[in-house]
């Protein structure tokens, strides 16, 4: 089932996630309908909350690839950031109207753990373009959005562009 994206400036999404405590049935519906609402959009990361859900859950497929689909589920994901800081050229958000897109300071290499539905444990080393994705995700699940990471001139000239849109919009 496809999903309603949650859009900017939509206060749901300054929202702190909490832990998921187990795997239940319920929960891999929403995995995989959240799965299924990232590919049609067309995206490569989405995050619990940016489907109306407050759990520290985000679906991501670094592939980008309609025929190497390679779908995962991370539970609870924690981030160890390392390396160095590089710049996220032209990073969108499917939750961010007008399809902006900014550069976004990003580190080039994290460290992951979560948890995948079978409750097994994810350890592992990400760089580039998986790592900037996991940041992008994980930043959801603690209410930033990248727009929040953009200078504060960026920001204004975004915010002002989403009011003329909102206004066009009623």
């Amino acid at each position: 089932m496809i999903l309603d994206i949650v859009s900017y400036p939509d206060p749901r999404l300054k929202s702190i996630c909490k832990p998921v405590e187990k795997v239940t049935q319920d929960l891999r519906i929403l995995a995989d309908n959240m799965l299924q609402t990232m590919y049609a959009a067309p995206g490569v990361g989405l995050a619990a909350p940016q489907v109306g859900q407050f759990i520290r859950m985000v679906v991501v497929d670094y592939s980008a690839k309609e025929d190497l689909r390679m779908p995962r589920v991370l539970i609870n994901p924690v981030l160890e950031l390392k390396g160095e800081v590089i710049v996220s050229e032209r990073e969108g958000c499917l939750s961010v109207p007008m399809g902006y897109r900014s550069n976004v300071p990003r580190y080039s290499h994290v460290h992951l753990t979560a948890r995948d539905l079978d409750w097994k444990l994810i350890d592992e080393e990400l760089e580039d373009f998986p790592a900037i994705v996991v940041q992008h995700e994980t930043d959801h699940l603690d209410g930033i959005l990248f727009i929040d990471r953009i200078s504060r001139l960026k920001r204004t000239f975004f915010d002002s562009k989403v009011k003329k849109w909102l206004r066009r919009q009623k």
